[in-house]
């Protein structure tokens, strides 16, 4: 479980490290990553995701620590099974944390990537810590559904393999008569 933490740890590490570089070496009005597709761009965000709701800090900081003390619990208590359940966890956990650490010390959070390919659909500016919440968040989708599909298999192979007993036992019944 020792990985695990240092996933964790590793995505805060990252989330803070980028911020620290934005304010520190980012010029005022930011710069083009590339042209027309990406660029960097200080943004302070008060909300929550995108910056909804603003300016309702304390919301945020006990929802967050009650789904993060939550997910923690349930990843180092039940161990859940296969690697990609751990994983997206570790992402989601770090990357909750990198976002708290901002949220409490400053008020805000720090917003930087801009991704502006498509101005009219896609207007947010995220940071490294919303892209390992929103990847965690994939992979623990993806985990559901294929745990979802393993189970309903063993199920049809359990059934299957139920029938052929069934029909082996009343096979043999018969065969039994017949002698």
């Amino acid at each position: 479980m020792l990985i695990w933490v240092f996933v964790i740890a590793g995505a805060i590490i990252l989330d803070q490290l980028s911020k620290w570089l934005i304010v520190t070496y980012l010029p005022e009005g930011g710069f083009d990553i590339i042209k027309g597709v990406l660029r960097f761009t200080y943004v302070e965000n008060r909300g929550a995701a995108f910056g909804m709701l603003s300016d309702h800090r304390w919301v945020f900081i006990v929802v967050s620590t009650l789904a993060l003390a939550a997910l923690g619990f349930y990843l180092f208590k039940y161990k859940p099974e296969g690697w990609l359940a751990r994983l997206s966890m570790s992402f989601i956990i770090g990357g909750g944390i990198g976002n708290m650490i901002d949220r409490c010390l400053l008020s805000y959070v720090i917003d930087f990537i801009d991704f502006c390919a498509f101005p009219k659909i896609w207007m947010w500016v995220f940071n490294v810590a919303d892209a390992f919440v929103c990847v965690g968040a994939g992979l623990l989708m993806l985990y559901l559904v294929v745990s979802t599909v393993k189970e309903i298999k063993q199920e049809k192979a359990k059934k299957a393999q139920s029938v052929a007993t069934n029909d082996n036992s009343v096979s043999a019944d018969q065969d039994k008569s017949n002698e």
